[in-house]
């Protein structure tokens, strides 16, 4: 059995290693290898946690719930007064309502009408709901066919004491800030946020405010990162456009790598003579030159700059999108410190038009999905594919995932595609 790469050299090494066509399961397979996450923990208020990562488990210090209560509006009865084959009558002698519970005794052929949520009384172990009931001068008449324990919530029925409510390595949402909150917990403790500094390469780009020179195009990649980068959560360090020199680039990079967990790139990953990430890489790192067997986004660069992690971005804006949610943002959550994983879903739907496709390369067409009137789901790309029309990323609403082998299809047929939202 062959053992596990321990360096990137090691992986270049391997016999299975291609730099010129690397597979899109292998390249997510090789960068997990290699990533060290984060360790370093902060206390927060909880509602600072909302977006982080938790740095230990949230154990329960109290039953949740803390009584028994009532699922509804209703009478709460002893189950052994209810009769299977007749009716019966029962006297009302008080009200249990949420916050104020009824705290007599309830004896034998009593009821006490109770509110959602309030306190079912020790001697009762039944909720009849309102709607089965009839009330009038002080007793309440209930029907048949009742099981014993209905619409009762046990203390302790979501979570006991000692229980672990939520895991390490959970990213903390509105849910996650809710439960916290119903457990009485003031703080907790999280990753501290994972510092990425990025720039974009080229002396053809223009930031926003400038004036445009023959061949020139404003700087558009590193807006979509920020916004990718800030919607996980990262402290982003942008340090603009950095020109085609092999001393800016050098000084880019050795100034990123000291300020953060990771360096990200927007170009200059291929192999044109103006294109220096390469060899200031050479010289300042460790790092495997992917041209992935995928479109758009073919060249990925990923590796070290001294202490940080390093991803080197195509340069065109499509492609720049396609290879952050395809590599980036998974790599970027466990460096968080992330270890419960949302995986996006893939499913099938129907293509409502043809597509063009050659064989030899995993695609990510961007689509727009819909729900057909035969209630299937059904998609279409939204025209042109080249990666720099940035605007089908903003007409989209889904990517539509085509292997390796898949070539031109017509409408009708089944392909996977996986939805924007909740992602993007």
């Amino acid at each position: 059995m062959t053992s596990a790469p321990k360096t990137l050299s090691d992986l270049a090494a391997a016999d299975d290693y291609d730099p010129n066509s690397m597979p899109v399961a292998k390249a997510r397979e090789h960068i997990r290898a290699f990533l060290t996450p984060i360790t370093t923990v902060e206390r927060v208020a909880v509602r600072s946690a909302l977006g982080r990562i938790l740095a230990e488990d949230i154990v329960s210090p109290i039953n949740v719930p803390g009584h028994d209560n009532s699922a509804m509006d209703g009478y709460a009865v002893r189950h052994a007064d209810l009769k299977a084959d007749a009716d019966v009558s029962l006297d009302v002698i008080g009200i249990s309502f949420a916050g104020k519970p009824y705290l007599g005794a309830v004896r034998s052929g009593a009821a006490v009408r109770i509110m959602t949520g309030a306190v079912i009384p020790p001697d009762c172990d039944t909720v009849i709901p309102q709607e089965r009931a009839k009330a009038a001068d002080g007793k309440v008449t209930l029907g048949t066919g009742v099981r014993k324990g209905q619409n009762a919530r046990y203390a302790g029925e979501d979570l006991k004491v000692g229980q672990v409510a939520l895991k390490r390595g959970q990213p903390v949402r509105p849910a996650e800030l809710g439960l916290m909150a119903s457990l009485g917990i003031g703080e907790a403790a999280v990753y501290r946020r994972l510092r990425v500094a990025f720039f974009s390469t080229g002396d053809e780009l223009v930031g926003i405010g400038g004036t445009l020179g023959p061949g020139q195009i404003f700087d558009s990649n590193r807006y979509t990162l920020y916004g990718m980068l800030t919607d996980l959560g990262c402290e982003v360090i942008d340090m603009g456009v950095i020109r085609d020199t092999p001393q800016a680039v050098e000084a880019a990079f050795v100034e990123a790598a000291a300020a953060a967990d990771v360096v990200m790139t927007s170009g200059g990953v291929s192999v044109g003579d103006a294109d220096y990430v390469k060899q200031m890489l050479d010289r300042l790192g460790e790092v495997l030159f992917w041209k992935i067997a995928m479109k758009p986004g073919r060249p990925l660069a990923f590796g070290r700059i001294g202490k940080a992690h390093f991803f080197g971005l195509p340069g065109n804006p499509v492609a720049v999108m396609v290879t952050f949610y395809q590599f980036v943002r998974d790599a970027l959550q466990i460096l968080m410190g992330q270890t419960v994983m949302a995986t996006v879903p893939t499913f099938q739907a129907v293509l409502s038009a043809p597509l063009k496709k050659a064989p030899g390369r995993t695609e990510f067409q961007r689509g727009i999905l819909s729900m057909g009137s035969d209630g299937r789901w059904t998609v279409r790309v939204t025209g042109d594919q080249g990666s720099g029309i940035l605007s089908s990323m903003s007409q989209a609403n889904c990517f539509v995932v085509l292997s390796d082998g898949t070539g031109n299809l017509d409408a009708g047929a089944l392909v996977d595609v996986q939805a924007f939202e909740g992602v993007l």
